[in-house]
């Protein structure tokens, strides 16, 4: 099976009444936000919800959905009758991590036909890391670090990484073809699914964008434009603490403890205004790429995962194409959105703004795919 035509998806779109879209999405990640968000600009909203979370989102009086469809499987949402009855809500999906995870890139891009905020066709170079190379550093041409297709061409203190959404889980950093294949017969991986990836010496940091193609209130792009909606740093399960306690990896290996780059939560941040047209820029740059390859290019809002280094580049690891949960910090909106509307806007009301914008414009189908 191929992917499902958009026109199938557009032809859906066109049968929801202008005034009664509701915004849906999985009970994960940055559902809160998105509710909330949406509610913000007064639409209904949908949350889809496995049974043993419906209390917790109950528990947010402003944020929990207008109504919730009760799942015993997240992947309950590919099966025609689910997708049916979403459609006949006039749904409109709102991807994130957890979304994605959950239930697949491929069956997203195949069996998916509600509409859903976005370009389905970025998870395709975006899940895979030879094409996320291509696009971000041959195509948009931003410093990245090395990547070495080989263990045995390890010359340096490098990370090794997994396909697919999975919040840093499962990660090792290693600085020898000896350490990759003592950590890779201690942990039983076969699949050679691992990408080998210089470590970057200097300070993390993750830009959450937003592109419109219609907008012209942000930083130009080649269509539309782009606005920076706010920053964040992540803390990252053990490896955060263990490196507090200044652990070598020959003590954790002597303690029996196995460091996990596992993400458990966010803290907000700003960096200092000098950084800040060269940040535009590399976000331009990414989102012009994006149009080329897979037109109409990354929709909405994504993330670069970045390393400030000592002399002040920025070198991109990673991309993230959708919202990510480090917008939640900004629930209420960031310093960088208050900039530039003047009032609180999250991520999630920025997707609201931009819903409501296409369907006074009459452009809906631009940014729904």
């Amino acid at each position: 099976m191929g992917m499902i035509p958009v026109s199938r998806i557009h032809g859906a779109l066109e049968k929801y009444k202008k005034g009664d879209i509701k915004i849906a999405t999985v009970c994960s990640h940055s559902a809160l936000q998105i509710f909330a968000g949406a509610h913000d600009e007064g639409f209904k909203t949908v949350g889809i919800c496995a049974r043993d979370r419906v209390d917790t989102y109950k528990a947010f009086g402003y944020a929990q959905p207008s109504e919730f469809v009760v799942v015993d499987s997240i992947k309950d949402i590919l099966k025609p009758s689910m997708q049916d009855e979403l459609v006949s809500k006039n749904v409109i999906l709102v991807p994130h991590g957890s979304f994605v995870e959950y239930l697949g890139a491929k069956n997203i891009e195949d069996k998916l036909y509600v509409p859903m905020i976005g370009n389905r066709a970025v998870l395709d170079w975006e899940s895979d890391r030879k094409k996320e190379r291509e696009w971000l550093s041959e195509k948009s041409k931003v410093s990245m670090p090395r990547v070495f297709s080989s263990p045995d061409d390890i010359d340096c203190l490098c990370i090794v990484k997994f396909d697919g959404a999975k919040g840093g889980s499962g990660y090792f950093k290693v600085a020898s073809p000896k350490e990759y294949y003592d950590e890779v017969k201690k942990r039983g991986i076969t699949d050679g699914n691992t990408t080998i990836q210089e470590y970057l010496v200097g300070v993390r940091y993750y830009m959450h964008y937003f592109y419109s193609p219609f907008s012209d209130k942000g930083y130009p792009c080649k269509r539309g434009s782009l606005e920076l909606t706010g920053i964040d740093r992540r803390d990252e399960s053990n490896i955060d603490e263990l490196h507090r306690l200044g652990m070598s990896g020959a003590e954790m290996a002597k303690a029996g403890v196995d460091a996990s780059y596992t993400v458990t939560g966010n803290t907000g941040c700003v960096l200092r205004e000098s950084l800040l047209p060269e940040v535009f820029e590399i976000g331009k740059r990414v989102v012009d790429a994006s149009c080329d390859l897979f037109s109409p290019g990354m929709i909405g809002p994504f993330c670069l995962e970045t390393v400030v280094t000592p002399e002040l580049e920025i070198k991109v690891f990673e991309a993230s194409a959708r919202i990510v949960a480090g917008t939640n910090i900004y629930a209420d909106g960031s310093p960088y959105s208050y900039l530039s509307y003047g009032k609180p806007v999250s991520c999630g009301r920025r997707i609201a703004l931009e819903v409501k914008d296409a369907v006074a414009k009459g452009r809906l189908c631009d940014i729904v795919g």
